[in-house]
């Protein structure tokens, strides 16, 4: 203990001392200071434990997005046959009332799987963003009311702005995944209601939150903070929080998945993401995004609309190295009318694509393929027909045409699984393109 009364750290070493008759008269004794040595080993014991759950996650997250890509054509198979085989049954007429409602029982199954797989996919930070700036102060009004009519009378939902807040650049369907996940988090832990509240705020982050959060860089961020006045967790439940399938909810009525989307996409947009929380004193999840430095109409938009019009006899190139999703894909685009030539990798590709005798108006390829890629087989393409439309299709992209969390502007990207309508309105996008450059 210091003069003052203060505590510290101290390193004490006491030596006995002897006359020369060996007799002990007294002892040495030697104190040093070590207060900022404890505090710097504790502080990167600290780091080692973030270090280890972060490596643990990005394990996970690396095993969750392998297997999207497979599962993904594993769907858009299911779901495409399932459409082919409801429109066959649909024009064998009336009488078959009981196939239709077992075929539209199957076909919610299968979409309830890409929903599951969509979210791994985002805690695993491959789901591929389309992002856009934003005014949270315009946004989030929106939202609460959104909100207020999904969680009932129970819960209050107050959402305070904050003046000149600085815009963000996200990708608005994310986020709004993101904020009906923690909503609904935060009911369950209110069951006899309570109080939802989201608040917004400019925050420069520092080299001194940097040293504790090394995976973060120092700058200005917009802090979105969603609390509530529920039970609150225990240190062991918070530690596993961000965790795929973990949840303390009874069986049924959570998939475990809210928490790691909201971890994926906030990661994968640039930012940080922590959660605080005591037994009893609620629970505040903070994310923190980088403002947004360019002009707030930098980015077009990006919405998809639908586009009428019939197969007019263009070629499209089919390239997809899994058999059964390319023979749905090829079937169902000859019953649409189109020619299609279809390659099981992108040399075959490449091969017609030589061949100037054969027309190909577009090329739909799958970005993730054995040898080469989607995106270094288009790069090769164009150099071959600069005028050849390409679109990719992706259930899991590896960075080949996501970089920094986003897609690449100069492509069209379409996500696994898809239906055949809009499989078939994005073909048509894609070759209608021609005519309006």
């Amino acid at each position: 203990m210091r003069k003052d009364g203060s505590r510290f750290w101290a390193s004490v070493v006491i030596d006995r001392i002897h006359n020369d008759a060996g007799e002990l008269v007294g002892f040495a004794k030697v104190t040093r200071d070590i207060t900022e040595r404890m505090e710097a080993q504790r502080a990167l014991q600290e780091l080692q434990e973030q270090l280890a759950a972060s490596q643990r996650l990005e394990a996970v997250g690396q095993l969750s997005g392998g297997i999207a890509h497979d599962f993904n054509n594993l769907l858009m198979i299911i779901l495409g046959n399932l459409e082919v085989a409801k429109r066959g049954v649909e024009a064998m007429g009336s009488g078959n009332a009981s196939i239709l409602r077992s075929l539209a029982n199957a076909t919610r199954g299968a979409q309830r799987a890409s929903s599951l797989t969509n979210r791994l996919l985002a805690f695993s930070r491959r789901q591929p963003l389309n992002p856009r700036t934003l005014d949270l102060n315009k946004y989030l009004p929106g939202v609460a009311d959104f909100l207020q009519r999904a969680l009932g009378e129970t819960v209050a939902i107050e959402v305070t702005g904050a003046p000149n807040l600085w815009p963000i650049e996200v990708d608005l369907p994310q986020l709004e995944t993101c904020l009906i996940n923690l909503a609904i988090n935060a009911r369950d832990a209110m069951p006899n209601g309570g109080k939802l509240g989201i608040d917004v705020l400019n925050q420069s982050l520092d080299a001194q939150y940097n040293r504790t959060n090394p995976e973060v860089p120092p700058g200005q961020y917009v802090l979105i903070a969603v609390s509530d006045t529920g039970e609150g967790m225990t240190p062991d439940v918070l530690a596993h929080a961000f965790e795929p399938f973990f949840t303390t909810k009874e069986i049924g009525r959570g998939t475990g998945l809210g928490l790691s989307q909201v971890y994926g996409f906030v990661k994968q947009s640039g930012g940080n993401v922590k959660i605080y929380s005591e037994p009893g004193l609620g629970t505040t999840v903070k994310m923190y995004f980088p403002r947004f430095g360019g002009n707030d109409d930098q980015l077009a938009d990006q919405s998809f609309e639908s586009l009428a019009g019939d197969a007019a006899g263009e070629t499209v190139l089919v390239v997809e190295d899994d058999v059964d999703l390319r023979a749905y894909i090829v079937e169902s685009l000859r019953t649409l009318n189109y020619r299609v030539i279809h390659a099981d990798d992108g040399i075959a590709a490449l091969g017609f694509l030589e061949q100037e005798a054969i027309k190909i108006d577009l090329m739909l390829t799958d970005v993730v393929m054995p040898g080469m890629n989607g995106r270094e087989l288009s790069r090769r393409a164009l150099d071959l027909r600069p005028k050849l439309k390409v679109l990719f299709m992706s259930g899991y992209s590896r960075n080949a045409v996501v970089h920094q969390g986003r897609v690449d502007l100069d492509i069209q990207l379409i996500q696994k699984p898809i239906s055949l309508q809009e499989l078939t309105f994005r073909i048509r996008d894609a070759l209608d393109r021609k005519s309006i450059e």
